[in-house]
């Protein structure tokens, strides 16, 4: 319980301060980058070597127009939330069981430990 309680009371003083910062806060979110909801998302799109399209739909942009969230597309009808982790060189973005290490227009796409697939990100 205080566990929840703590996690509630930091996400509410950072939402306050962000609120605070942020002069115009709708101007800076909005970045050009159009989603339109699930399975009409086709921005950034990772072409890979099996064949398959991965769509990365984006969820959260920030002020310097990185994909912070997104949504993953791994079927037609499923889809995976991922998150940007900071590295060094690079972008990595994360969920439950995946995982998409890449550097500029290059990515590997990882469904576990042992099934690794290449990828170029195609975007328009």
């Amino acid at each position: 319980m205080r566990a929840v309680f703590g996690k509630l009371l930091t996400t509410a003083l950072l939402l306050g301060f962000a609120g605070s910062v942020a002069p115009n806060p709708v101007a800076a979110a909005d970045l050009g980058l159009m989603t339109s909801g699930r399975g009409g998302c086709s921005e950034i799109v990772f072409t890979c070597e099996n064949g398959r399209e991965y769509p990365l739909c984006p969820i959260a942009v920030s002020v310097v127009g990185e994909v912070v969230t997104a949504s993953l597309f791994t079927s037609r009808r499923s889809s995976m939330h991922v998150r940007l982790v900071p590295m060094g060189v690079g972008y990595r973005y994360a969920g439950r069981g995946v995982w998409l290490d890449g550097f500029r227009g290059n990515a590997l796409l990882n469904f576990g430990k042992h099934n690794q697939v290449a990828c170029t990100i195609q975007s328009s």
